[in-house]
This record gives C-alpha cells, structure tokens and sequence, in this order.
C-alpha cells in the first residue's frame, strides 16, 4: 500500500508493543471481535494498533501508554473493513476521490478496481490516472489492468486499444494486483494470441487472472479455467455458481444497482451448504443514490444475512476472501497481528452499518460522518474533451431505410430484461412509411442508434430495442459499456438529435429530452464517464435524471444502467455496437432488417 507502513518496516516495532514494551498508538476496548478467520465472534476484546498496524488482539491493558489513544467499543462489533474484490468506480459516475468518500462511509475500506472503461476512452494514460489518484486516498485502490480494451475487437471501435506489452508494462505498477476481467472468453477458449497472451504475462509474474463467463457450454467453461482464469462475477443461477465453485473457479456473487444476483446465487451456501472460502460478495457497478441510500459493500452482506448466511460467513466473504484472492492476506481482511488497522465498529452486524471507520489505524468516519481531509486530483483538459463527433447530428441521422418495399419489414430488435444485464434477440414487425421504418410505441419498440464518438468517422449504426416502454422523448448515454460510443434511445427523430447534441456540448453523460427541451442533464466530462462533481451534486443529479426516464415512461428498475449496457458486445444474446447490431451468441454483426442469412 502506498501511503501504510509495510510490515517488514514496522515488524519489530509492532513486536515490542505486542510485548509491552512500547505503547500502542490506539486501542479500541470492549469489542465483540468478529474473527473471519476462525468464524467465531469473541467477546470482551480489545486490539492494540501501532504505526496503522494491528500489534496486538485480545486484553490490551499491557500496551496502553499515557499517549495511547482509546476508543471504548462498548459492545459494538469489530469487524475487518470490506474489501471489494470486483468492482468499476466509472460506474458510480463519480472521480475515485467522490466514490472513496461515499465507500468508506459505509465500510469499504478497499477497492480492487477494474478501471476498463476509462481505458477504452483514454487508454494506459485513463488507467494510470485513476490508479494514481486512489494511491493518495485512505480507501486501499487495488488496480486489476484491463484485459479487453475494445471487449470484442472485431465487433466495436472504441477511443483506444491495449495489447499484450501494455499490460505486461501495467502488471508491474505499484498496487496493481492482477487482470481485469477476461471478457472475450471466446477468444480465450479459441486461442486469441492477445487474450493467452495477456494472460499468460499475468500469471508470470504471480498474479490473478479474473473472469467473467456469461454462458456457455461446460468443455467452454473448462477451457476457460484451464486457460488461467480463476474468477467470474456473471454468475446468475444457482447451478452456473455449483458448477464454476466445484472447478475451483472464485465464484462472485454480485449485487449492484441493477444487478441484484445475491437472491438466487447465495442458494449454493443456504441449501448446498458448500464450502465458502472460494466465494466472494461484491458490487460490480452501483450508482451514487444506491451508495448513500442503501450502502456500498455493507448493502451485499446485509442482503447475503437477508437470505439466511450466517452474519460471520457473510463478512468473510467480504474481507479474507478477498485478500486471500487477491494474495493480500498478510496485509489485509481480518483483525490479525501484523495487518493493516482497516476496523470497522457496527452496532448491529444484521444491518451492517459502521458507525466508526479506521484505516490504517486512523478514524476517517466517526458516528457515520466523515472526519477526515480528502486531497483533490485534477485531470488535464484533454481528458475533459473526449467528444470527437466531427459534426452537429442532424433528424436525417435517425431516419432507417428499409431495403424492402413493401409496407412492413421485420426487424431483429433487442429487448432487455428488467436488473438483469441479458437481453434477448426478438424478431419484431415495423411498419414503412415513405421507405423509412418506424417504431412501435404500442409495441414497445424505439428506435436505437451508436455513434462513434472517438474518431470524428461520422459512423451510426441504427437498430431497435424494447423493454423501456418509453411514450415520448429521447434518452442519450456516452456511458455505453464497454467502448463508450454516444448511445441515444428515442420515440422520435427530433429528440433523438437533441439529446445526442447536448451531450456532444458538455463533454458526455446522460440526459433525457422530450419535445426539445431537455429534462435532466448529468454531465460527465472526465473521459465521458464520470462527473467532476461532489458525491451530493452528482446524487441530485442522478435524482432527476431517474425522474426524467419516468416521465417519458419507463418504469423499470436503474433503468440507465440497463441502457448504458445495451452496446457491450460480449454479454449475450444481442447488442448494437457503432459498426451495427451483434448476435453475442454467435460473435458477430447482423443486420437490422431479418433476410434469409439472419433466420
């Protein structure tokens, strides 16, 4: 860790304060220890910190000088702080500073992030940017290098590439841990040289290789495995996570914003009662409302002790599992001699929600609020400006030809699914009229266009979509996993262009337009994914983007985190891309009117 003590550094010292012969720095008495490591809960105890690391657990009376600093517990349960071993802090829309401040309020004390989106915008330099800024942060930032930078090369055109000596340079970054996940798992099974060989740098140099395995059949799921991957967060169904957990794979579970997986995945721990130590809870993507008004990491164990884990298995599955995966044990994940003093206090280990927080052996949140100076880190203006469209969108660029003449044609449409990344390819019937196919509202069916926003190549690919029910208006995205491209949703053609024009004009974010006015505008200058706002600006912000979506008609759940995935070509069944519509099934374009070769 960049700004704690290492233990060779300390070890003496710590030895001597176990000892009683020097004094603590702090002590935290009359705690209920939460012992991830044997799974107890103990009562009546005390840790002992010196220099921000644990000295000494157990009756602390020896190690207490007349400079020690004391924090009576009074009952209250010390757990280790959570660890979030997958995770992508663009998704939060917040810097890494604004996302640190809202995370450590509720517990996360380290982040093992995988900044892949940053990186198909601004490539090595977006990544080195957010790994820089959380070295100088009190939450731990763990950076896994992205591995798929575009996520399916053949299919997209993002605003940068990665290759093999990128990320080869990048595994040997301080507090770089491991691969981001390897989301072109097709080209691992079928021996993409660039994917074996990201992966095979990875493992030279002793690090992990995380996954991420939709679907697929069991020779797949193996090959995969066997390739050196040792980790999947797409796990949706029970059977998926038996299957993967009894490979040896790292199964996690996942419960984000939109994303709610813990219901049906922790099956395997409540009713298979399997071994736990391979499982790990975390969050994926979460939005800055559900970060102050559910939590982060402390959300996904509260739901895992909801659905009947044990409290204690619950929190290892947060904290030692995590270090252990990520070969941070000595350092991290429990309340252990020699470890990083990362302690949360909680009152009530069912509702998971601290009222202290210390790293490092520091208090940052005390009686929920936070007490501690956050530095600022400022990125350079050409990170602010990555909107490169060439042009102004004119109502002509969201008008779709039909190549047939008669008065209908039939379409291959995507349709999302409600908290559930999937979508489906469904075969949809458009009427024609003046050669220009229209959408259905009755029918749920929009209108749907990518853009590329990184090359000024004037290219737009114009599909359909169903499942947002949307009445009038248009939405418009530039978070459009995983390239980025300008997204942009719509019942009409004149709102279509400006939503994707006001976007263009504030250097990226979201906005909802009906009738020519804009609703609500989230404005994202950095690279086009996050805002360089505080945490309360962004969340009002986000409050009245989720507004807008209703008032044009959508009821769903996250309802722009659903649409922000509907480019990412790489989670099955169907997707657009700036290039055209993607069958994930089979990998590759296909177009939006169904013909002979489509069927």
């Amino acid at each position: 860790m960049a700004d704690s003590k290492r233990l060779y550094e300390v070890s003496r010292l710590l030895a001597k304060v176990a000892l009683g012969e020097t004094k603590a720095d702090l002590v935290i008495k009359n705690g209920r220890l939460v012992n991830v490591i044997s799974g107890e809960i103990l009562n009546n105890y005390d840790v002992a910190v010196s220099n921000g690391r644990i000295a000494y657990v157990g009756n602390v009376d020896h190690t207490v000088g007349p400079e020690t600093k004391i924090i009576n517990a009074n009952g209250r349960y010390i757990t280790p702080g959570f660890l979030d071993g997958h995770m992508h802090v663009e998704s939060s829309m917040l810097s890494v500073t604004e996302f640190a401040k809202a995370a450590l309020a509720k517990g996360t004390t380290g982040i093992f992030m995988d900044p892949h989106e940053i990186a198909n915008v601004i490539g090595v330099e977006g990544v080195r940017l957010m790994h820089e800024e959380g070295r100088q942060l009190p939450l731990k930032v763990f950076t896994t290098f992205p591995s798929c930078v575009p996520s399916a090369e053949d299919l997209e055109d993002a605003g940068a590439q990665l290759n093999v000596e990128d990320i080869k340079e990048g595994l040997t970054w301080e507090n770089v841990v491991g691969l981001g996940e390897v989301m072109n798992f097709p080209g691992v099974i079928y021996g993409d040289e660039k994917m074996l060989g990201e992966i095979e740098e990875t493992i030279k140099v002793d690090k992990t290789v995380t996954g991420h395995f939709p679907d697929g059949s069991d020779r797949m799921l193996q090959a995969y495995i066997a390739s050196g991957v040792s980790s999947c967060h797409e796990t949706i169904t029970r059977e998926q996570g038996l299957e993967k957990l009894r490979l040896g794979m790292h199964v996690m579970i996942r419960e984000g914003s939109a994303w709610h997986d813990v219901k049906e995945v922790i099956k395997i721990v409540t009713e298979d009662h399997v071994h736990t130590g391979n499982i790990l809870l975390v969050t994926d993507d979460v939005y800055p409302q559900t970060l102050v008004e559910k939590g982060h990491l402390n959300h996904v164990v509260r739901r895992a002790i909801e659905e009947g884990v044990d409290p204690v298995t619950a929190i290892q599955m947060a904290t030692i599992n995590v270090a252990r995966y990520f070969r941070k044990e000595g350092d991290l994940g429990s309340i252990s001699p020699g470890r990083c003093a990362d302690i949360l206090l909680i009152d009530d280990l069912k509702q998971v929600e601290p009222s202290m927080v210390i790293t490092d052996g520091d208090v940052v949140v005390d009686n929920n609020k936070l007490v501690t100076e956050f530095p600022e880190f400022n990125y350079p203006d050409h990170v602010k400006n990555s909107m490169n469209l060439g042009r102004k969108l004119l109502v002509d660029d969201f008008l779709m030809k039909s190549k047939n003449a008669g008065s209908t044609t039939k379409v291959n449409t995507i349709k999302v699914i409600e908290n559930s990344a999937r979508t489906e390819r469904i075969e949809t019937e458009l009427s024609v009229l003046g050669g220009l196919i229209q959408p259905n509202l009755e029918h749920d069916v929009l209108q749907l266009a990518c853009i590329d926003r990184h090359h000024a190549s004037g290219q737009i690919s114009l599909g359909f979509v169903s499942g947002f029910k949307l009445n009038k208006g248009a939405v418009a995205s530039t978070v459009a996993h995983d390239s980025h491209n300008l997204l942009v949703m719509g019942t009409n053609p004149q709102d279509m262009a400006v939503a994707t024009n006001t976007l263009v004009q504030s250097g990226g974010g979201m906005t909802v337009v009906e009738n020519g006015k804009v609703l609500a505008h989230v404005k994202m200058p950095i690279a086009g994914l996050m805002s360089d706002q505080p945490l309360e600006v962004v969340v009002e912000e986000v409050n009245a983007l989720e507004k807008a979506w209703y008032q044009i008609g959508c009821p769903l759940n996250a309802p722009f985190m659903t649409f922000s995935l509907i480019a990412l070509p790489v989670i099955p069944d169907s997707r657009i891309s700036n290039r055209g519509i993607v069958d994930v099934t089979k990998f590759k374009l296909i177009g939006v009117e169904i013909d002979d070769v489509d069927k």
